[in-house]
């Protein structure tokens, strides 16, 4: 499918990204990286392209500035890493190419609780949401404010970190689902693992993305 790719910059700290949108798109899906990554996550990256292929759009960026990140309890600051999922909010409600798509978040460890307060302050922008791996327990005091559609994928052999997102989805008042990925651990580096990741995820935006837009 033909699509538009640029390198573009969000908000005041001009972080670097990259926008892909199909020429005829159902939703842009933000995301939200964890664990210090950037925009040029390997996993975030193949499960973005699989997002491009069913016909959303995805916005790749990172978070934190170069300063930023050699920081290492910035990766675990939250509300500083909600803060920039706004600013690319803003920055989307700007563009007039891609102003009227429905938004979903994709986020990946401590960015996926990001992804949640960012959506509990924006349940009015914020369409859907689906974490992998994530730490929802890191956001626990939003939960409960989140109104998109939120899917937790996590693997099977991710023990910690699926009780925590058990516990996460008990607080959730929305429409929920925890997803477990067979024999997958944190990273799902696991054969299968990451496409079966990139299929849940699909299938949630997909399911709750449901505006079309073409680009001009």
């Amino acid at each position: 499918m033909r699509q538009v790719d640029e390198e573009v910059q969000i908000g005041p700290g001009h972080l670097p990204g990259i926008l892909a949108i199909p020429v005829v798109a159902r939703g842009l899906v933000v995301f939200a990286h964890g664990g210090g990554s950037s925009r040029f996550s390997p996993r975030n990256a193949t499960v973005a392209q699989a997002l491009q292929e069913s016909g959303l759009g995805t916005l790749l960026f990172d978070l934190l500035t170069e300063r930023e990140s050699s920081a290492v309890g910035n990766v675990f600051d939250i509300p500083l890493l909600a803060s920039r999922l706004l600013e690319a909010l803003a920055w989307v409600a700007g563009n007039d190419r891609i102003s009227s798509l429905p938004i979903g978040f994709f986020g990946a460890s401590t960015g996926a609780a990001a992804a949640i307060r960012a959506a509990a302050d924006r349940p009015d922008r914020v369409a859907a949401l689906v974490s992998r791996g994530g730490r929802p327990d890191l956001a626990a005091d939003r939960l409960a404010e989140v109104r998109a559609p939120t899917l937790l994928i996590v693997g099977e052999r991710d023990r910690e970190v699926l009780r925590w997102n058990r516990e996460a989805a008990e607080m959730l008042t929305c429409e929920k689902r925890v997803a477990i990925v067979p024999k997958a651990t944190h990273l799902f580096e696991e054969s299968g693992a990451l496409q079966a990741v990139a299929d849940l995820a699909g299938q949630w935006f997909r399911d709750h993305l449901t505006h079309g837009g073409r680009m001009p």
